[in-house]
């Protein structure tokens, strides 16, 4: 067998062969889902990419006998090393055939560019914030990947632990198969909730209507997972981005809003419908026809996604999670949509879980990034 030689992508060519090599390397694979290929590119563009201008960032590729085998980026985020004071290389859009000796060579490129910038710790599978795709699955390799969840084969795991990393941080995601009906006792509860801390739920005529409270909603993130030990707040760049990378695809019909007295947004929740399907079939690409299956996905489907949830902490543990779920459900007896699939949430975070324990959840995919110390 040849030897595996470790190439820093340098060039527009080799970013397109970065981004596409997973899509060789899963062809024929039923669960895994595609990126959107211009949307992966501009992630590398400090003109499209917010976090660019507080990271570092370089991709590699792997090469045997001239055939792309493996891919790996790594990451140094200096707002975090600031803010959390975390001094760590991220490494992630790892992929690799079933080859030891790829692993191998990917893994020690991240070594060997950790102790260039003298930093002790890689970690990975993960992105530059949290708002990133993270987690390597450990759990769920027989099922449909979702748009914001990374899929990996079985034995990726496997070959990152016999290199000697170990296990950092754990998700856990649930599928949830919607009742036909809800019990009458859940009404009578909203309703008692809505009353004592007087509160309502936001009716949009328009998708417009809600920008005025999209701000409201990442002040919301940051108050929710502040506590969590791994969490940056949102940078101003970044909501813009945000705002202008996914706002097109929201249906107005799948968020759940909520609002005070004052008409402050106190928590709110967005779904969507699994685009999962559309990107199989549109390749990665939106054009000349991936739209039509993305808008064919929005109109008739029977399966959601949970993307984003935020609940003030001083209504926390209040039962606001209960209507937020009804109103959910609401939603989805009016669309047809019988399951959803949660986000990944870290196994820590106990206080989002509790949404779903009344509705019988089954926890069928877990995923973990790995670390290893370098000494």
């Amino acid at each position: 067998m040849s030897e595996i030689s470790v190439i820093e992508v340098k060039n527009s060519d080799q970013l397109k062969q970065f981004v596409r090599f997973p899509m060789d390397l899963y062809k024929n694979n039923p669960y895994y889902v595609p990126a959107l290929i211009n949307d992966e590119i501009k992630i590398w563009n400090p003109k499209e990419n917010p976090a660019l201008q507080y990271s570092e960032a370089k991709q590699f590729l792997a090469y045997q006998n001239n055939k792309i085998v493996g891919r790996i980026a790594l990451m140094i985020n200096h707002k975090e090393e600031r803010e959390l004071g975390i001094r760590k290389v991220r490494f992630g859009w790892i992929d690799f055939v079933d080859d030891e000796k790829v692993s191998q060579a990917l893994i020690g490129k991240a070594v060997e560019y950790a102790k260039e910038k003298n930093i002790g710790k890689i970690e990975g599978p993960m992105g530059f914030t949290n708002l990133d795709k993270a987690g390597m699955l450990t759990l769920g390799f027989d099922k449909l990947a979702t748009m914001i969840g990374i899929y990996n084969h079985d034995y990726y795991p496997k070959h990152l632990e016999k290199l000697g990393l170990t296990k950092e941080k754990e998700w856990v995601e649930f599928e949830i198969m919607f009742p036909d009906s809800l019990p009458e006792k859940i009404y009578k509860f909203n309703e008692l909730i809505s009353q004592k801390y007087h509160l309502k739920v936001l009716r949009f005529k328009s998708k417009e209507e809600i920008l005025q409270y999209v701000d409201a909603m990442f002040d919301l993130l940051d108050e929710t997972y502040k506590h969590l030990s791994t969490y940056t707040p949102i940078s101003d760049e970044q909501r813009k981005t945000y705002k202008e990378k996914y706002f097109p695809l929201i249906d107005k019909d799948f968020i759940v809003c909520i609002a005070d007295e004052n008409n402050h947004l106190i928590s709110f929740a967005i779904t969507m419908p699994s685009y999962s399907k559309a990107l199989q079939k549109s390749k990665g690409k939106l054009l000349p026809f991936g739209w039509w299956h993305f808008l064919q996905a929005g109109k008739k489907n029977d399966r959601a996604n949970f993307y984003l949830i935020g609940i003030h902490p001083d209504y926390q543990r209040r039962g606001v999670t209960s209507i937020i779920f009804k109103e959910i459900w609401d939603i989805f007896n009016k669309k047809g949509v019988k399951y959803l699939e949660t986000n990944p949430e870290l196994e820590e975070n106990k206080s989002i879980q509790l949404l779903w324990q009344d509705y019988n959840p089954v926890n069928h995919k877990r995923r973990r990034t790995y670390a290893l110390e370098i000494k």
